[in-house]
């Protein structure tokens, strides 16, 4: 019997998934990368990498900024996409980021989006950084940008309902027992009914230091906001890590 595909295995291939975000603020993404730039201080020779890069929206900008950057992700269908921009200094390739992928090749590493927390041991969770950290060259960077889980899950909407492209999207979230935040996504679409569910941990500050400890990563700065305010617990809305490879 096949093995059953993980959730975002399934989800982020669904054309569903792009429809049901096809809203998402590209003018805040590319504001994020040019605070990013300004934050960490990239060079035209840097090499990044955009671990979980989606269709490459911030791949492709990052290179339209003049910056080498390879995008992987573990979506065929994002990377297909996403191919049709490449050029000498952009390239995509199918990856998941449990595995290292071309060893201390990279200055800068970008996880960006809340594109981490999709695993469901602590364990996958610890063996992904470490694959990231085996990217990085020595003295390089690591930035992941993550959910504020404090605030996320103070101000979780439980229930709401999203028409997009005639699409009717009924959408649930609830934090379950094991700490995951839990968004069930229903709809139907030319008579058929479908089911999909988002499933992210609420990983704390400390199990991300924890994290980083020990893939060998050092905090350089912990931050709250795509402006890279200070992160404030109760009240910030993102959790912004900055890490050096020592």
């Amino acid at each position: 019997m096949p093995q059953r595909r993980e959730w975002f295995g399934e989800w982020f291939d669904s054309p569903y998934y792009h429809v049901l975000y096809q809203e998402r603020d590209h003018k805040e993404a590319q504001e994020f990368i040019e605070n990013l730039i300004d934050e960490l201080h990239l060079a035209k020779d840097h090499k990044i990498l955009d671990v979980a890069c989606g269709k490459g929206r911030h791949s492709i900008y990052l290179n339209q900024k003049g910056f080498n950057v390879v995008g992987v992700d573990l979506s065929a269908q994002n990377i297909q996409y996403a191919r049709q921009f490449e050029n000498e200094r952009l390239h995509f390739d199918v990856h998941d980021m449990r595995l290292p992928y071309a060893q201390e090749q990279f200055d800068i590493v970008l996880n960006l989006f809340t594109s981490f927390g999709y695993f469901n041991t602590e364990k996958e969770n610890e063996i992904a950084i470490c694959a990231i950290a085996k990217s990085i060259k020595p003295g390089g960077l690591f930035l992941l940008d993550f959910l504020n889980p404090y605030t996320v899950v103070h101000n979780l909407r439980p229930a709401e309902v999203k028409l997009v492209q005639g699409i009717e999207f009924h959408i649930s979230r609830h934090l379950s027992e094991d700490n995951f935040i839990l968004k069930d996504i229903d709809f139907s679409d030319s008579g058929k009914s479908y089911h999909f569910q988002e499933k992210v941990k609420a990983i704390r500050r400390m199990e991300f230091l924890k994290y980083f400890e020990e893939a060998g990563l050092t905090p350089q700065g912990i931050y709250g906001s795509y402006q890279f305010d200070p992160y404030v617990a109760e009240r910030s809305a993102r959790m912004i890590f900055v890490v050096r490879k020592d």
